[in-house]
């Protein structure tokens, strides 16, 4: 177990069938783009580690949180930088976080086929980039993120 950006995808999906199976709780919490728009990416992110805590089958005694502060959970909790190369808990949930993300985008791809949402799974890459130049924006991109303006 690692950090889900230092794993290939085999090893995420094989982790995640493993973390989702014999945890004793897990959750995942979404925010979409118009609500990312609204809140900005670090509330988001913020929001969606509540949602997620809110799908707990069980309350947690003590939360270990990757580098943000969760002000609104009265758990007992502690955040950690870098937390998800030093906490096997945080790197359970950043590979649940990331495999959940990566087929999401999956989904995507055949809802709005041209962007190769498979590929990039929504990183501003070139392809990615290039894409939003010859289609436009679809409506799961992020209006305030500018990255694909000339």
């Amino acid at each position: 177990m690692n950090d889900s950006k230092k794993l290939s995808p085999a090893a995420r999906d094989r982790l995640y069938e493993r973390i989702t199976r014999e945890s004793v709780a897990w959750g995942v919490g979404v925010v979409g783009p118009d609500e990312i728009d609204g809140i900005n990416i670090l509330n988001a992110t913020i929001k969606s580690m509540e949602r997620a805590l809110c799908a707990f089958a069980t309350t947690p005694d003590y939360l270990l949180i990757d580098a943000v502060n969760l002000k609104n959970v009265k758990i007992a909790k502690k955040s950690v930088v870098k937390g998800d190369s030093l906490s096997l808990s945080i790197a359970a949930a950043s590979i649940v976080a990331k495999v959940t993300r990566d087929r999401l985008m999956h989904i995507y791809d055949g809802i709005y086929p041209g962007y190769g949402f498979s590929s990039h799974k929504g990183y501003g890459t070139k392809s990615h980039v290039e894409s939003i130049k010859k289609l436009g924006l679809c409506p799961i991109h992020r209006k305030t993120f500018c990255h694909y303006e000339d």
